[in-house]
């Protein structure tokens, strides 16, 4: 039912197996370290493959904890109306650009692959129920001749033997703690007698087993250090906080009875791998922030004004020529030229009325740049000057 992950999971594995198995052939224990490689290895294929979701989920979360305020406003404002409350969040993580299902998509990605190395590592021997391959196999138990003599999904019956032969650290790759003692009979030759315990078994589980608690512990510490004090608030942040910090790797502990010695060393590569590009990712991330405010800064220096330096006003000579302009305008200077009177001949002469305004302002209004300024009733004083001197002329 699963074999779409079962065949691209032993691909791998099988890929990463033939390199190592080409760089150390014939080494003491070769066998067994190129397996175990294999599987270390199909981690870090994994992982490679889901960088960018992990950027995208530790992007997602702390984009998260930046609108969890307003999210605990809108909580808190529609408390009594559900519907309303759903249709605020989704508007906000809208216009936020902010999806939920990026902060799972790493974490959902990596269960099947987990799900498919499990099944193919207890593939490699088919002594126990329901370990038999979907296709091609039975579901009933088979002997240890059977599962030494039957492919498992992309290896061939000549490469699951070298699996079984295989030792690491003295136990065969796939035996677990609480595996029955009958089935120890797949891993040796037949007719050949078990070279192993349960109890060196445990030796080599036992401390994977605490490696890979605390190793899941650190790296949830180190991820909840990370948080906000908002988002460390949060009613289901701080729960989801515990279960990451104890339970998750008190669950390891529970369970790694139950789990060959392969998994156990795909936890802790796996671990290893999340330590190290979470301080990558995230140390990215800080420069990141630390240059945008470093640019913002810049920007706001640069548009602010140097010291000593006043503050950019509108000019008062362009003001004051579209004020006199205006005045001009108002004066009604007529369309009509003026008549003016020559100093001793009386002939009059026109002058246009806009050089009129431009050389004198109208009565009680102010110059403008370039007019001479008025005398009070200068107008009317210099008409009755030049009446006073005509009369004059004509009496004598």
């Amino acid at each position: 039912m699963l074999n779409f992950i079962y065949y691209p999971v032993s691909w791998i594995m099988w890929v990463w197996h033939w390199l190592f198995d080409k760089i150390m052939p014939d080494s003491p224990g070769g066998s067994g370290v190129a397996w175990a490689l294999s599987v270390v290895f199909l981690v870090f294929t994994l992982r490679a493959i889901l960088y960018k979701p992990f950027v995208k989920q530790i992007r997602t979360t702390k984009q998260m904890q930046e609108i969890n305020p307003q999210m605990q406003a809108i909580r808190k404002k529609y408390a009594n109306d559900r519907v309303k409350m759903t249709e605020e969040m989704q508007k906000l993580q809208k216009e936020h650009g902010f999806n939920p299902l990026l902060g799972c998509l790493p974490m959902f990605m990596q269960i099947p692959v987990f799900i498919g190395l499990f099944h193919v590592l207890r593939s490699f021997n088919r002594m126990g129920t329901g370990t038999a391959m979907p296709i091609g196999g039975t579901s009933e138990a088979m002997t240890a001749e059977q599962t030494r003599s039957i492919g498992n999904y992309a290896f061939s019956a000549d490469q699951v033997q070298n699996f079984l032969d295989a030792r690491i650290f003295g136990v065969p790759l796939s035996s677990f703690i609480t595996e029955p003692v009958e089935q120890f009979q797949a891993f040796v030759e037949p007719g050949q007698p078990v070279d192993f315990t349960r109890w060196q078994i445990a030796v080599v589980v036992v401390p994977l087993m605490i490696v890979a608690s605390i190793a899941t512990h650190m790296n949830s510490r180190a991820s909840v250090g990370r948080q906000t004090a908002a988002a460390s608030d949060n009613p289901q942040t701080r729960i989801m906080n515990k279960l990451a910090l104890y339970v998750f790797p008190l669950g390891i502990l529970a369970t790694g009875p139950f789990f060959p010695v392969a998994i156990l060393l795909y936890w802790v590569s796996n671990n290893l791998w999340t330590y190290g590009q979470q301080h990558l990712v995230f140390g990215r991330i800080a420069k990141e922030e630390e240059e945008a405010k470093a640019a913002k800064e810049e920007r706001l220096r640069a548009n602010a004004p140097k010291p000593g330096a006043k503050p950019s006003s509108p000019k008062r000579g362009a003001t004051a020529v579209a004020d006199a302009a205006t005045d001009v305008d108002e004066d009604g200077s007529d369309e009509a030229p003026k008549t003016s009177l020559k100093k001793g001949d009386g002939t009059s002469t026109q002058k246009p009325s806009g050089e009129k305004a431009k050389q004198q302002p109208g009565p009680g209004k102010k110059p403008s740049p370039g007019q001479r300024p008025n005398k009070p009733g200068g107008a009317k004083q210099s008409g009755n000057k030049r009446n006073k001197k005509n009369r004059q002329g004509r009496k004598r």
